[in-house]
């Protein structure tokens, strides 16, 4: 070899050692038994590894309340996964502050002892899933790989990614892994009205646009569906009952009913977020003497 390439050669393997000592330490490799939960995290480099969560949000799942049916639908395709049986990817979408993602994060609470185990990823890694999959595959536990307000524009390298995913090559091809995503919308791509111009009608037939179908492609690729509506007002009241007992507070609607009604008209939304923040709020003027 040319004495100047093997000095070139010995000069950039030198810059490479100086360059990784700056760089910080990998993660330590997580230990499942103690963690419960991890999130695929971007590092140093243009690396993105699995990181721990120390202290995963732990919530009861009685404590949703209003969401009996997505409740019971998603906890009965979870158990199916945890016993090994066939079960499906599933996509929360609705109104904001209905339970979506509580519900998801009430499930590590409810399933970690049966080895339940979840790993938050934003949607701009997903193109990762692969990597995800590979860390994941040979372990003894059941992973939910968990997206929050998931929505995409239709050119992003992460929409197909998923696609992808869902249509098999990860999910089906792992057995301890599943995709729960959470969405205000039900196609996760925005829609426009000019889209639907070219659906046309044939016979009783109805032959959408390739515009439309491909955004309600990705979203069918979820086998399991589930809607969340916007709260009426007797559930909305219903929830910050609750809440209140939760919180030691123990008085009857006719002290607090008006007060929850201006509180969820400000926010403009009677959703379970908004009866647990008045609650809070609610409860904690009680504690310093301080009633309205």
């Amino acid at each position: 070899m040319d004495t100047d390439l093997i000095r070139l050669v010995s000069r950039a393997e030198g810059l490479l050692d100086r360059l990784e000592a700056l760089l910080p330490a990998p993660p330590a490799a997580i230990d499942w038994q103690m963690s419960l939960a991890a999130r695929w995290q971007a590092l140093a480099g243009n690396r993105r590894a699995l990181v721990a969560i120390d202290h995963p949000q732990r919530l009861d799942p009685d404590d949703l309340q209003g969401i009996d049916r997505a409740k019971m639908a998603l906890d009965r395709n979870t158990r199916q996964f945890l016993a090994g049986a066939p079960a499906n990817d599933a996509l929360l979408w609705g109104s904001r502050g209905t339970g979506k993602s509580s519900l998801v994060k009430a499930l590590l609470t409810r399933y970690a002892a049966a080895g339940l185990r979840l790993i938050e990823v934003d949607k701009d890694h997903l193109v990762d899933l692969p990597d995800i999959s590979a860390a994941t595959g040979a372990l003894p536990y059941r992973f939910i790989v968990f997206c929050d307000d998931l929505s995409f524009g239709s050119d992003e390298p992460a929409y197909k990614a998923l696609k992808v995913a869902l249509d098999g090559s990860l999910s089906g091809g792992r057995d301890n892994l599943l995709i729960y995503a959470t969405s205000n919308r039900r196609h996760l791509l925005p829609e426009y009205q000019e889209e639907n111009a070219p659906t046309r009608h044939v016979g009783e037939e109805i032959h959408f646009s390739e515009a439309v179908e491909e955004k309600i492609a990705l979203s069918e690729r979820f086998g399991l569906w589930l809607a969340f509506h916007p709260f009426d007002q007797d559930r909305y009241l219903g929830i910050v009952q609750h809440w209140l007992a939760q919180l030691g507070c123990h008085a009857g609607p006719a002290h607090w009913r008006e007060e929850a009604l201006r509180w969820a008209l400000v926010r403009g939304s009677r959703s379970g977020r908004s009866a647990y923040q008045f609650a809070r709020d609610y409860a904690g003027r009680l504690a310093l003497g301080e009633s309205s």
